[in-house]
């Protein structure tokens, strides 16, 4: 677990970058807003506030990520004086909360920015609940909500904008479907039913800290597309919050609160939480863990028996995630795993023939914008076959079938770069053996995807050319993965 956060790859330094401007981001939010006078609780909220502005904002273009941002107030200061107004009507304030919970994970279909308003009106929410709000806190809290996002799109639009320098991160289009049909709609209706259980369970183990058991229930479907994922996030959650339970026993409650030493961690904490955030879920929760003990440190109210309390909600929260995706429009791995396999496929395909008529002399074809995009949809397949690779995972013959695919993948991804990395060398010469080449993937690929008969590569001579060599590298690999992709028996690479 160390090595997957601290050895994880970090091109050109994103995550190190990312998660540097949260601290500064978040750091300044919280001194504006103690400068403006703000309460310790409108404090909190506000940089609270401000990690979420910094953490869920992930549109492709600076100017969509403006624009996301200056809608947030347009989301959360509504949910906000909502819970205020509903702090003493349970029913009311519970049946609101399950109708965000649905809303905001249904939002999920308008892409990036529908994503980040769900989370964000479902967080203030949540944080309404956690600092006990109520209207007569409304201006001030009003107030921290504005300031911090202010301050944070000053540093991240202003003073340290690094996105501005690169091109527009591709964003894969949602799996496609209409109805219950589509991911999200099922997944809305999931999360829900899921929060639903968690709240009612978790005021039987807790009338204060209930809503820990819906946050919890939240946050494993965030980012997750299907049932194995959804139990696999629910697992690191867990765990997360176990091992952050440990630390704090360690950590947060010696320190009682104070002042600077608390600063300095939850400084810590969140650069922990964006930094692990891309690359370990499990580390990102211990990370989020802490830092809520901390906060409740401050507040004066952290006790080992409320670490306990955190535990038992937590796990109230995964099971009911876990129940939901189980018995509630349950939408399979397989369904979803077929579905960005197949993607990435076609994009290697794409990939191939932008370089092949860079190679022919076309100035217009732009095979690097198509790698870009394979290296994200290579990211959705991991993620999607994570389930099936995990430890604890029974079905041995899918798992190593499973990873047999993703190595196999990475091979068509390597061969792809080095192919592009040819066509954008100036002194390349075409090779009239590459349109066969380019023909053969082809094939290769319709053949995976279920539009054509599989082709078996004819053996090739060793390439002088890279370009070619690189060409007959992707050959292998799309002639590997028919095995595992397509068993002899005909069944799929995970079970419906």
């Amino acid at each position: 677990m160390l090595k997957r956060v601290f050895v994880a790859p970090d091109p050109g330094r994103m995550r190190l970058r990312f998660a540097a401007r949260a601290v500064l981001g978040i750091g300044l939010a919280v001194v504006v807003c103690g400068l403006a006078g703000l309460s310790l609780v409108g404090t909190v909220i506000g940089g609270l506030a401000a990690l979420l502005a910094l953490f869920t904002v992930a549109d492709a273009t600076v100017r969509g990520q403006a624009v996301t941002t200056a809608l947030l107030p347009a989301v959360g200061l509504p949910v906000l004086a909502a819970a205020a107004v509903l702090h003493d009507f349970p029913v009311a304030r519970d049946l609101t909360f399950l109708a965000i919970t649905g809303a905001g994970v249904y939002a999920r279909r308008w892409g990036p920015r529908g994503h980040s308003l769900g989370v964000f009106a479902f967080m203030t929410f949540f944080m309404a609940q956690f600092l006990h709000a109520t209207t007569d806190r409304l201006p001030e809290l009003y107030a921290a909500v504005v300031l911090s996002l202010l301050t944070t799109s000053a540093v991240r639009f202003g003073l340290w904008c690094y996105e501005a320098q690169l091109p527009p991160a591709p964003v894969p289009a949602p799996v496609a479907g209409s109805g219950l049909a589509r991911a999200t709609t099922r997944q809305a209706v999931q999360a829900t039913a899921g929060a639903g259980f968690a709240l009612v369970v978790g005021q039987l183990v807790s009338g204060q800290r209930w809503y820990w058991a819906v946050g919890a229930t939240w946050w494993v479907f965030v980012n997750t597309a299907s049932r194995g994922e959804t139990l696999v996030r629910g697992f690191r959650r867990v765990l997360g919050t176990v091992i952050g339970i440990g630390l704090g026993v360690l950590i947060a409650i010696p320190l009682q609160g104070a002042g600077a030493a608390s600063a300095a961690l939850l400084a810590a904490c969140v650069f922990g939480i964006f930094y692990s955030a891309a690359v370990s879920y499990t580390w990102m929760m211990l990370c989020v863990t802490l830092l809520a003990e901390l906060l409740y440190g401050l507040l004066g109210v952290l006790t080992p028996a409320l670490l306990a309390l955190r535990v038992a909600e937590t796990a109230v929260g995964a099971l009911g995630a876990a129940l939901a995706v189980l018995f509630v429009l349950p939408v399979t791995t397989h369904a979803v795993t077929h579905a960005w396999i197949q993607r990435a496929l076609r994009c290697v395909h794409a990939t191939t023939a932008e370089a092949a008529a860079r190679l022919a002399g076309s100035a217009d074809a732009d095979p690097a914008r198509r790698t870009a995009e394979l290296e994200l949809l290579l990211g959705r397949v991991r993620m999607s076959v994570a389930p099936l690779v995990h430890p604890l995972n029974p079905m041995l013959g899918r798992k190593r079938r499973a990873r047999q695919v993703l190595t196999l993948l990475d091979d068509c991804a390597r061969e792809t770069r080095g192919l592009v990395a040819v066509a954008a060398d100036p002194e390349a010469s075409h090779d009239a053996r590459l349109a066969a080449a380019c023909w053969r993937v082809e094939a290769a690929v319709e053949a995976l995807t279920g539009g054509g008969d599989h082709v078996t590569p004819t053996p090739q001579v060793p390439a002088t050319e890279p370009a070619l060599a690189h060409l007959h590298g992707l050959e292998r690999a799309l002639a590997e993965l028919a095995a595992p992709l397509r068993t002899p028996s005909g069944s799929p690479l995970v079970g419906a």
